[in-house]
């Protein structure tokens, strides 16, 4: 029986989304620690206007956002798939879609941080031609962190 695989451009006061991030928090909230406020401080989603949901079988199985940096640059934000639709590609579509928008919006490069324990994330950006970077921002300080950017063509 095949999947049926369908992405939403949504924004952040979507329902879906809402509960995706939810776990993805819950997640989180393990892998940060003593840290995590310090994060949720920069996870906030209430300004998110690039939002992609991923569903399978009308069911919200993944999402990814992004933001504004600057006139060239974006920021994805908020990258989670639900465990039991993990190892499917599911994160490469959100992902790419976030990509396409951007250039469909005029950005030229994209950014991102996640951190170095979660090696499926780093796969994944390095999988899809993000380099690492020196980090940025706020996680210039944060050892945990890794950074990414892409140009987008």
């Amino acid at each position: 029986m095949n999947d049926k695989i369908s992405l939403e451009r949504l924004n952040s006061t979507h329902e879906s989304f809402i509960r995706l991030v939810k776990e993805l928090d819950e997640y989180l909230s393990g892998i940060n620690g003593d840290q995590d406020a310090f994060f949720k401080e920069f996870n906030r989603i209430d300004k998110l206007q690039y939002v992609v949901v991923c569903y399978i079988n009308k069911v919200a199985a993944g999402c990814g956002a992004f933001k504004r940096i600057d006139d060239r640059t974006v920021e994805v934000k908020r990258m989670y798939v639900k465990p039991i639709y993990r190892g499917k590609n599911i994160a490469t579509l959100i992902l790419k879609e976030l990509e396409e928008w951007a250039r469909e919006e005029q950005f030229s490069s994209v950014v991102l941080e996640t951190s170095k324990t979660m090696q499926p994330a780093v796969h994944l950006y390095k999988k899809n031609e993000y380099d690492v970077i020196p980090n940025y921002g706020p996680y210039k300080v944060v050892e945990s962190s890794i950074c990414f950017k892409k140009t987008l063509n």
